[in-house]
């Protein structure tokens, strides 16, 4: 039997799509302190895609890891037209579809504490 903790395999997974994701295993600074705010950033970067996977994905794509989460709704390419009125976000839908894109928005929307009322 070989030496070394044994590793249960969501973990293991976690710990890839981690590395994969927000590259939290390039510490290149010289410097221990400095690597170790970089390396906490990175952790905090991963748990926060995790969250918003869990609380705002509908079902359909929750199975996606963060680095498709990254590529199809974070690094696209759009447009902002802003018209008398409204802001409208142009964008190609070879990433997601409108809908997807809107239910998406619509969740992270639910996500914001009420406004308190004044007085």
């Amino acid at each position: 039997m070989a030496q070394g903790r044994i590793v249960p395999p969501r973990r293991v997974y976690r710990d890839q799509e981690g590395k994969n994701a927000v590259n939290w295993t390039r510490l290149s600074c010289h410097d221990f302190v400095d690597n170790q705010v970089r390396l906490q950033l990175f952790v905090l970067a991963y748990n926060l895609g995790n969250f918003l996977r869990q609380a705002v994905l509908p079902r359909a794509v929750r199975h996606w890891t963060l680095t498709t989460l990254r590529e199809k709704l974070i690094k696209i390419g759009a447009k902002v037209v802003r018209h008398a009125r409204q802001v409208i976000f142009q964008m190609a839908e070879v990433a997601v579809s409108r809908e997807l894109f809107r239910t998406i928005l619509e969740r992270i929307e639910w996500l914001r504490l009420p406004m308190p009322l004044p007085g």
